[in-house]
């Protein structure tokens, strides 16, 4: 590679560089495996509910190692271009721009597709090539097979109780990953997790975890998914900001996750129990 194609890399990069650490509480050996499968070129799924620290531990672990990090946020009208790449008119002509993976291909970045089944089928087959010892990707468009980067590492994200018979991995792409499981941490971390990112004191965050495990055991019965750390979080960082801890779990916690009226009034009830 020469001066001027790293420094138009570098150029490319700057934007997806990870300038500070950020904070995340491991609860598990999930930061040696992300070590060890990213040393060995192994692709990586990340299986947990959502809000629970995913898309965090990503970002940490792409500041630890040192890797600029190419989010794509899936979705059901995403295509294979949208990924790979396409060509597009400009004052010169026809040019190609790289897409998000491509990019992370060509650079040895860390490309985290988040909720990875929210995209077709058809469209998430691109990445095969990548999660096999071949680490290639055709891009069809230009005629070209490319090599990736030595220090590419590719991640994807699913929730899988929100899956079903339409929207799901593939068996033959999910055997292609290491997966790492998430899920809510134990009472005392998750207390130490919302008051060191909200601010508020470690009190405040105990009520606040309290009210999440009532909230969680009505999952599956009026609600699809239970209330998350992240939500959690927020309702911290209102009542750091002066709202009272009941209202600021309803703005944050009660109305997001549900527009049963029933299943209000039992989340408020369970509010109102703990605090």
């Amino acid at each position: 590679m020469n001066r001027g194609t790293a420094t138009r890399e570098d150029d490319a990069l700057k934007d997806f560089r990870i300038a500070s650490e950020p904070y995340f509480r491991p609860v598990g050996n999930e930061v040696a495996l992300f070590e060890a499968a990213f040393a060995s070129r192994m692709p990586v799924m990340l299986k947990g509910p959502t809000g629970c620290g995913k898309t965090r531990f990503v970002e940490h672990m792409a500041w630890r190692l040192g890797r600029p990090l190419i989010t794509v946020s899936c979705h059901e009208d995403m295509t294979a271009s949208d990924l790979v790449g396409r060509y597009l008119l400009d004052a010169d002509g026809t040019v190609w721009h790289d897409g998000p993976l491509t990019l992370a291909v060509r650079t040895g970045a860390i490309c985290y597709l988040d909720e990875i089944v929210e995209a077709r089928q058809d469209t998430t087959v691109v990445i095969h090539s990548l999660t096999d010892d071949r680490r290639i990707l055709p891009l069809e468009k230009r005629n070209e097979v490319l090599k990736a980067h030595p220090d590419f590492q590719l991640v994807i994200s699913y929730n899988p109780g929100y899956q079903s018979v339409l929207k799901d991995l593939k068996e033959s792409t999910k055997q292609r990953f290491a997966a790492i499981a998430f899920s809510y941490p134990q009472e005392a971390i998750e207390a130490e997790i919302v008051a060191t990112e909200s601010g508020v004191d470690r009190a405040v965050a105990q009520t606040l975890v309290r009210i999440a495990h009532r909230a969680r055991n009505l999952k599956g019965h009026g609600l699809e998914e239970g209330a998350s750390t992240r939500m959690l979080i927020n309702a911290g960082l209102l009542a750091r900001h002066g709202i009272g801890l009941a209202e600021a779990c309803e703005v944050a916690l009660v109305l997001p996750i549900t527009d049963d009226p029933d299943m209000r009034d039992a989340l408020k009830a369970a509010v109102a129990a703990c605090i």
